[in-house]
């Protein structure tokens, strides 16, 4: 049986990911960082959405930020990201992973 608190932080990085521009945030950062301004030209979404889903993101611990210079850019936290194979990632919640698929 899942205690109560490991199943409440899943549902929280369940929540986090429950929103299809950001699943597409995280499959836009599975090739590697981007700032901002790289995720909106490839979502085509305005850069103030995609900085309120990659705020999300990161409140969750699903994603890093590293500053370089003026830009900010983004990555998958490696504590709960993985790239076992070329062909998924994989999204550790702890009790359970999700496979990703690449498209």
């Amino acid at each position: 049986m899942t205690d109560p608190k490991q199943a409440k932080q899943c549902a929280e990085l369940l929540q986090a990911i429950a929103e299809p521009n950001r699943i597409r945030i995280i499959d836009a950062l599975r090739t590697g960082k981007k700032n901002v301004t790289e995720l909106a030209k490839l979502l085509n979404v305005e850069i103030v959405n995609v900085s309120h889903h990659l705020g999300v993101l990161r409140q969750a611990g699903l994603v890093q930020d590293e500053k370089h210079g003026r830009f900010v850019e983004y990555s998958l936290h490696p504590k709960h990201f993985s790239n076992e194979t070329a062909k998924a990632t994989f999204l550790d919640l702890g009790w359970c992973r999700i496979e990703i698929p690449h498209n």
